[in-house]
C-alpha cells in the first residue's frame, strides 16, 4: 500500500494564531484560579481567629496559615462549590449539596498529636437538624487535649489523660473570682495586663480571665483583697455538659472518666455506655440506633457491642471558661478534621485604629 508521506510530515511556514491580550488574561487568570484552588484545598488556607476561646495563646484579630498536609489533605465532600467564600454569605449558601462524596483524606506526615493546634469543622452541627454536610459546617480552632484510645479527665479544671496531667499551654487563661477594698479597678491597668472581667456579682467582687503570666503581678495591687480560682464542684450536674445527661454528673471543671473512640475499637453496650457513644455511632458513622427495653438494635439488628469505623479526638480552648468546646459537644470524628495551625501570619486589634492596632510582635509568628 503507497502512503500518502504529506500526512506524516510537518507543515512548516504555517505559525498559531496569536491569542488576544483578553484571551492571554482569562488563560492567566483561569491558571491562577486552578492553581490557588489546588494550594487551598491541598496544601495551606488562611484562617482568621474570630473569638477568644484561645486567648492568650491566639488571639483574635489573628490570621493563621493551617497546613492540610500535616495531617493529610481531606478531599472535598461537596465538590460544588464557590472557592475562597464561606458556606453562606448573605443568607445564601455558596455551595450545592446535591452532590456529596464520601469522606477521604490523602496521606498526610501524621494524625493529630496532643498539644497540637487544630482547625476542625464543629461537631454540633453534625445533626439532621442543621443539614449542613460536614466540610461546610462551622470552622473552629482548639488545642488537641485527648487522641483515639486515651481516657481523658477533668479534675477541678486540671486534665488528666490516661491518669497522667496534661501539660498546660503556656499561656492558657482561667477566670478567677476577685475581691478589691471596694475603690475603683483601672481600666487602663486591666488592659496592659490584657485581664477581662466577666461579670461583677458584688459592688466589691468580680470574675476575671486573668493570664497566668499576669497572675502574680494583679495580685499584688494594692487594692485587690483575694484571687481565688472559679472552679465548678465536683459532682455538680450541667446540662449543658457533653453528655447532657443527669447519669453523668459532669461540668466543665470536673469531668469523665471518657475514653475517646479508635477506629477498630470494639465497646460493649449498655444503658451508661450508649449514652457516652449514641451520637458517635448515629450521627457520625451514619446508623440507625434503636432502644426497646433493655435490648439495642443498630440497624434493625440486636446487638450487644459497636465497633467504631473512626478515630475520635478530643479539642478545647486555652481560655477555658471561655471556649465553647468537645466539654460541650463531645468528641470530634476524623473526618471532621481540616489541619494543623502552623504560622500566625498577620494580626490586628479591631479596637484600635488601623496602625496602632498591628500586632507587630506576632505578625510572621509560629504557632506551638
Amino acid at each position: 500500500m503507497n502512503w500518502n508521506a504529506k500526512f506524516f510530515t510537518k507543515k512548516t511556514g504555517q505559525s498559531k494564531a496569536k491569542k488576544s491580550k483578553a484571551r492571554e488574561w482569562f488563560d492567566a487568570l483561569v491558571f491562577a484560579l486552578v492553581v490557588s484552588t489546588v494550594i487551598r484545598g491541598l496544601l495551606f488556607s488562611a484562617y482568621a481567629i474570630p473569638s477568644g476561646s484561645m486567648e492568650g495563646t491566639q488571639l483574635p484579630g489573628d490570621y493563621l496559615f493551617v497546613s492540610k498536609i500535616s495531617y493529610g489533605p481531606r478531599l472535598a465532600i461537596t465538590p460544588f462549590a464557590i472557592p475562597f467564600t464561606e458556606p453562606v454569605v448573605g443568607g445564601v449558601k455558596t455551595y450545592w449539596s446535591g452532590i456529596q462524596l464520601p469522606y477521604f483524606r490523602l496521606p498526610g506526615f501524621s494524625s493529630p498529636k496532643k498539644g497540637d493546634i487544630v482547625v476542625f469543622n464543629k461537631p454540633d452541627e453534625a445533626g439532621p437538624e442543621y443539614n449542613i454536610p460536614t466540610d461546610e459546617r462551622t470552622t473552629l480552632i482548639k488545642r488537641c487535649q485527648a487522641t483515639p484510645g486515651d481516657v481523658l479527665s477533668i479534675i477541678n479544671g486540671q486534665v488528666f489523660i490516661n491518669g497522667k496531667a496534661m501539660v498546660n499551654a503556656p499561656k492558657a487563661q482561667t477566670s478567677y473570682a476577685v475581691v478589691t477594698d471596694g475603690s475603683d479597678l483601672n481600666p487602663k491597668l486591666l488592659e496592659d495586663m490584657r485581664i477581662t472581667i466577666r461579670g461583677q456579682y458584688a459592688n466589691n467582687g468580680f470574675e476575671m480571665v486573668i493570664p497566668a503570666d499576669q497572675l502574680a503581678a494583679f495580685k499584688s495591687i494594692s487594692n485587690i483583697k483575694s484571687v481565688t480560682p472559679v472552679v465548678a464542684t465536683a459532682g455538680t450536674f450541667d446540662p449543658e455538659v457533653f453528655p447532657h445527661n443527669e447519669q453523668f454528673k459532669w461540668n466543665v471543671d470536673n469531668f469523665g472518666p471518657l475514653k475517646m473512640p479508635a477506629k477498630g475499637w470494639t465497646v460493649a453496650l449498655n444503658d451508661s455506655t450508649l449514652t457516652l457513644y449514641r451520637r458517635a455511632i448515629e450521627i457520625y458513622e451514619g446508623n440507625t440506633v434503636n432502644v426497646k427495653g433493655k435490648d439495642i438494635f443498630i440497624n434493625g439488628k440486636k446487638t450487644t457491642s459497636y465497633t467504631f469505623k473512626m478515630n475520635y479526638y478530643w479539642m478545647m480552648g486555652d481560655n477555658r471558661h471561655d471556649s465553647l468546646d468537645s466539654r460541650f459537644w463531645g468528641y470530634v470524628p476524623e473526618d471532621h478534621i481540616i489541619g494543623k495551625a502552623k504560622l500566625t501570619w498577620w494580626s490586628t486589634d479591631s479596637t484600635k485604629n488601623i496602625l496602632s492596632g498591628i500586632r507587630w510582635d506576632r505578625l510572621m509568628r509560629p504557632i506551638n
